[in-house]
């Protein structure tokens, strides 16, 4: 459950959308960022003190993400190994490897 505190009282939300459960803090201020910027990736490059290609780049990621947990046919494994690419917790050619190791075992059973 998501708890806000707005105007001095405690409001919780019980449904969060899918695809903000796997997203970090991170994401979701840049994504407040972005939302206060009207999607202006000029604007963002500005606040974060970063080139346009670097952000643009930051929002192809999170795109991403949500896209993965949007793919309702993705199963858990393989979209946790996509999310810790992303995240650059594995590289690209590990989570390629694990993923299709795991479809090969899954393939044999």
């Amino acid at each position: 459950m998501l708890n806000i505190i707005k105007g001095g009282f405690n409001m919780a939300i019980d449904v969060v959308p899918e695809w903000m459960i796997n997203l970090d803090d991170e994401d979701v201020s840049f994504i407040k960022k972005f939302l206060l910027a009207s999607g202006s990736l000029k604007e963002i490059a500005n606040q974060y003190e970063v080139t346009y290609p670097t952000v643009r780049l930051r929002l192809d990621k999170l795109i991403q993400k949500i896209q993965i947990s949007e793919d309702a046919s993705t199963e858990p494994y393989i979209a946790l190994i996509k999310r810790l690419a992303l995240n650059d917790k594995v590289d690209f050619e590990t989570a390629k490897l694990l993923i299709s190791e795991y479809k090969k075992v899954k393939g044999a059973e």
